[in-house]
């Protein structure tokens, strides 16, 4: 008798966890595996966050169930967040949602909005779960080429026009993930007009909209005037206060999506742990000062990394978000072949391109998440490759 679904069977392990366990093995063998892999911050929670979740842990309150929508509190602090970021503003009731994550979020929408059988469009190179979270729905995914020479913002006049017909749901990931690419308003406001003249519904994934540098402000699509009639926004603290394991972000914007969404999550889960949601809006409501410190401490690191790749002949700028390099590979390899030498050669995980979509191979990703003695360590490994890297 087999207990995999058909559906399971064809779905490969989440390509992190298969690194995860490749990493398992070269310690296991006394290898010394420098991780510039997955994209999880090594700084730690911030001190006034862990206070706060240590007070609510005493209360006994906190252990019961949460409202299904999250805390009304957690919403409030949400929507007090795009008010003083954006001067977005938002009802607390209708137009947030609390999440388990934004991966979460991004999985649940998709059976949350759009019928088996239809289409999304998802960017190309992107984060893989759009695609996993469409197959595992029934949904058709098409791609939507982001190209270097554009600065990997989207080009809606190459989208082909049966395939804007297909389209039910936009994905758009800014800061990206992999690509590290920026956009400003003007980028948001095209897709706006594009979506609403064709009826298609938007997702902004902004797990990284408050990794930014050097003065730049990542924009909110919820900014562009009546974005709110077809978009929606996932946020996450993971990546801005470090809090990958606590599983806290939200949705925000749509109210007929966040509403399905909502309706979906009841018949799932109970939302996420009350005292995670109390100690989340100490975060949301703070000044964000921590946030700045720890792009600051990525940021070295980013100049650090960019200089040492061009200096070996890998060409690549300095982002302006997210705490990724996102970087060509050399002449002769694919992304694969690189990524498997950076690894059995030089100890050191990067991510091949081509986990992130058809137009993402030729490139790898680089996550700074490391100690910067132990980035200076992959930096030296990789330089001395023995079949060398410079171009």
């Amino acid at each position: 008798m087999l207990f995999t679904s058909n559906k399971i069977q064809n779905l490969a392990p989440y390509f992190f966890s298969s690194i995860n366990k490749k990493k398992k093995e070269l310690i296991a063998q006394g290898i010394d595996v420098i991780d510039l892999g997955i994209g999880a911050p090594d700084l730690p929670t911030p001190s006034f966050v862990i206070e706060k979740l240590k007070e609510e842990l005493d209360n006994p309150k906190n252990g019961t169930y949460s409202p299904y929508s999250g805390l009304q509190e957690y919403r409030e602090a949400v929507a007090s967040f795009y008010l003083k970021e954006y001067g977005v503003t938002l009802d607390p009731d209708t137009e947030v949602l609390a999440l388990i994550g934004s991966k979460e979020g991004i999985a649940n929408i998709i059976p949350a909005v759009v019928n088996p059988g239809e289409s999304i469009l998802v960017p190309d190179p992107g984060y893989p779960v759009y695609r996993t979270s469409a197959y595992l729905s029934d949904v058709n995914v098409i791609n939507l080429s982001l190209k270097p020479e554009n600065q990997y913002a989207p080009d809606f006049t190459e989208v082909d026009k049966n395939d804007i017909e297909r389209s039910k749901l936009l994905f758009l990931n800014y800061p990206g993930n992999p690509t590290s690419a920026t956009v400003d308003l003007s980028a948001f406001e095209h897709a706006v007009s594009f979506c609403k003249e064709n009826q298609i519904g938007i997702v902004h994934d902004a797990a990284y909209s408050l990794v930014t540098y050097e003065g730049y402000k990542a924009p909110s699509i919820l900014e562009v005037p009546d974005a709110k009639d077809i978009a929606v926004e996932m946020g996450s603290l993971s990546k801005s206060y470090n809090m990958t394991g606590w599983r806290i972000g939200y949705a925000v914007g749509n109210k007929e999506m966040i509403k399905a969404l909502a309706t979906l999550k009841s018949n799932i889960d109970t939302s996420q742990f009350m005292a995670i949601q109390k100690a989340a809006c100490a975060a949301l409501t703070s000044d964000h000062a921590t946030v700045k410190e720890n792009n600051n401490i990525y940021y070295e690191r980013m100049k650090k990394m960019v200089s040492a790749l061009n200096s070996i002949g890998i060409d690549v700028e300095l982002p302006k978000g997210s705490f990724f390099i996102w970087a060509p590979v050399p002449k002769g390899y694919s992304s694969a072949a690189f990524a498997e030498q950076v690894l059995t050669e030089a100890g050191v995980i990067i991510t091949p391109g081509h986990a992130f979509g058809p137009s993402g191979e030729g490139f790898f990703r680089i996550s700074m998440s490391v100690s910067t003695d132990r980035l200076d360590e992959a930096i030296k490994r990789i330089a001395n490759l023995k079949t060398g890297v410079t171009q």
